[in-house]
C-alpha cells in the first residue's frame, strides 16, 4: 500500500523577499553603471539588500513556523510576517495547525470468528502543540497513518464478525482512544474517527443473506401459526358459549343465511345437518320466496 505525504514544506522564499532582491539588483546595477560606486562597494551594497531579504518571511494565518537558532530550538514565529537572523537562524518547517484527514484501511484481516475482513476508515486530526510536534516526531502524518491502521487490525481481531458489521460506533470509539493514547505526546489529538466501508467475501455474504431469508421465512411461519392457535382458541371459546346458549346459535346461523342470500343470484349451500339443528328449513324458504317475488327490473 502506498502513501501519498506531501513534500517538504519548508519554502525557498515569499514575494517581499523577491521583490527585496530584484529592487537591490536593479539598484546596485544602476549605481554601479553611472559610476557613483565601485564594484567592491556595489558587491557590498548588494549583499545587503541579500542578507534583508532573506530575514523576512511570511507564515499564512493557519500556520506555525518552526525557528532554530545553531541547530537548537529558538521559538514559534507567525502567522504573519516575521524576521530571522539569516546564516545563524532557519526555519525547519511550517506546521499546519487545521484539522487534517487521513484514510487507511486494514485488508484481508481475521475477525475473532476467523473471518478475513477489510475495513476502510478515517480520521480527523488537528496540530494542538506545535512545539511537541516539531520536536517529538519526526514525520508525524506517516506515524498517524500507521498507528491507526495497526490500532485497526487489533481491534478487528478482538471483535466477532457480527459486533463489527453492527457496533460500527464502538469500534471508532475504541480506536480513537487508541490514536488519542499514542499522539497525545506528540501535541496531536484525533477529534474523531469513522468506519467507512466493511467489505466481507462473497460468499460469506451470499450465506448471510440466505440466513436472513430464512429467518424471515421462519418468522412469518411462527406468525401464522401463532393466528391459527388464536383463532383455534377463539372457536374454542364460541363453541363452548353456542353449547350452552341455543338460541344464541340459531340467531347466528340465521344471520350467516341472510348474509348469504342478500345478494342478488348468490346460492348458499348449507348443510342438512345444520337446517334441521337450527332450524333454517323455514327460513330458507321464506327467503327463496321474498326473492321470488321481487319485482324484475326491465332490461334497458
Amino acid at each position: 500500500m502506498r502513501i501519498k505525504m506531501k513534500a517538504s514544506n519548508k519554502r525557498i522564499g515569499n514575494p517581499i523577499s523577491a521583490a527585496i532582491i530584484v529592487s537591490g539588483l536593479a539598484i546596485c546595477a544602476g549605481l554601479y553603471y553611472f559610476d557613483i560606486i565601485d564594484f567592491t562597494i556595489t558587491a557590498i551594497l548588494f549583499l545587503l539588500f541579500l542578507f534583508v531579504a532573506k530575514s523576512i518571511h511570511i507564515a499564512d494565518q493557519w500556520e506555525k513556523a518552526v525557528v532554530l537558532r545553531m541547530g537548537r530550538f529558538k521559538g514559534l514565529r507567525g502567522p504573519g510576517i516575521f524576521f530571522i537572523i539569516p546564516v545563524i537562524d532557519q526555519i525547519d518547517k511550517y506546521i499546519d495547525q487545521r484539522v487534517r484527514v487521513t484514510d487507511f484501511k486494514a485488508e484481508q484481516t481475521l475477525t475473532r470468528d476467523t473471518v478475513p475482513v477489510n475495513v476502510d476508515a478515517v480520521v480527523y486530526w488537528t496540530v494542538w502543540d506545535v512545539e511537541k510536534a516539531a520536536l517529538e516526531v519526526q514525520e508525524y502524518e506517516k506515524a498517524i497513518f500507521y498507528i491507526a491502521q495497526t490500532g485497526l487490525r487489533d481491534i478487528i481481531g478482538k471483535h466477532e464478525l457480527a459486533d463489527i458489521l453492527q457496533d460500527r460506533d464502538k469500534i471508532a470509539e475504541d480506536l480513537q482512544k487508541v490514536l488519542d493514547h499514542n499522539t497525545d505526546p506528540w501535541g496531536i489529538t484525533c477529534q474523531n474517527v469513522g468506519i467507512k466501508d466493511i467489505i466481507i467475501p462473497q460468499a460469506l455474504a451470499d450465506a448471510m443473506s440466505k440466513e436472513a431469508q430464512a429467518e424471515r421465512e421462519r418468522r412469518a411461519r411462527v406468525i401464522l401459526g401463532t393466528a391459527e392457535t388464536e383463532i383455534a382458541h377463539k372457536f374454542s371459546e364460541a363453541s363452548e358459549q353456542y353449547s350452552e346458549n341455543p338460541v344464541a346459535l340459531h340467531l347466528r346461523g340465521m344471520n350467516m343465511l341472510f348474509e348469504g342470500l342478500k345478494e342478488k343470484g348468490s346460492m348458499v349451500i348449507v348443510p342438512s345437518s345444520a337446517l334441521d339443528s337450527m332450524n333454517l328449513g323455514a327460513m330458507g324458504g321464506l327467503v327463496s320466496l321474498s326473492k321470488a317475488n321481487e319485482p324484475i327490473e326491465p332490461k334497458s
